[in-house]
């Protein structure tokens, strides 16, 4: 599908949404080449001259998608570093991040429940979820 033409039409999605949309299309279809250069991509964006970021969901979830592809390729502390970096944002909407980060987990708890950094990711994201 082509970027969008014409921003000023109301029914075209922006090509920063577009990228992130199509991010999460192919980290859900096990695409994890295209999920992570897409991801990359949203950081890369989202983030000001200054470092400051701008799109910050937008952003938690490029890091749990560049954090699903760590996992599947058996990197459990990079996979971990990403998910709770998501987990640290300022402004964040919990249960949105929530319903996204669960891949990850369910990822971590099949392939690395006995390790500690993968129990201690689990437990983060079980207290995360029963306060919200």
């Amino acid at each position: 599908m082509p970027y969008p033409e014409n921003l000023d039409h109301h029914f075209v999605v922006d090509p920063a949404k577009f990228d992130f949309y199509a991010m999460d299309c192919y980290r859900l279809l096990g695409e994890d080449r295209f999920a992570q250069n897409l991801a990359r991509e949203v950081i890369r964006a989202g983030t000001d001259f200054d470092g400051s970021e701008r799109s910050p969901m937008r952003m938690a979830e490029a890091r749990i998608t560049l954090g699903v592809v760590a996992a599947r390729q058996g990197d459990l502390d990079q996979a971990v570093n990403y998910g709770e970096w998501a987990l640290k944002g300022d402004r964040q909407s919990l249960p949105s991040l929530l319903m996204v980060s669960r891949e990850l987990a369910a990822i971590v708890n099949r392939d690395f429940a006995a390790e500690p950094t993968g129990h201690e990711y689990l437990d983060h994201l079980t207290a995360l979820s029963r306060a919200s």
